[in-house]
């Protein structure tokens, strides 16, 4: 694999990251307000349809680069989970304009 190739992989990678993070984000933040606002339709609607696609790209990104967390299912033959790259390793462009 040439070293484009592997930005390219890698850009894949931290651009579903990213989009799981967001849904995370979003799926936690509509929980908290259901929890004083339970009956509210628009935020349930929401809730579910986040959750629904957080729960799919879930897989497909664990299919694809192996488990999230330690409670996730390993997909493949061997233990993926510490191929990384680690949080810590990630680095971030804090000035994208599209955040």
């Amino acid at each position: 694999m040439n070293c484009n190739n592997r930005n390219q992989v890698l850009s894949e990678q931290q651009a579903m990251l990213q989009n799981l993070q967001q849904l995370q984000f979003a799926v936690n933040d509509l929980a908290l307000f259901l929890d004083t606002h339970p009956n509210d339709p628009v935020a349930l609607y929401r809730h579910k349809q986040y959750s629904t696609q957080l729960k799919q790209l879930k897989d497909i990104y664990e299919n694809q680069y192996g488990p999230l967390c330690l409670y996730s299912v390993e997909r493949g033959d061997s233990w993926r989970y510490i191929d990384g790259p680690w949080p810590w390793d990630t680095r971030y462009d804090m000035n994208r304009k599209d955040w």
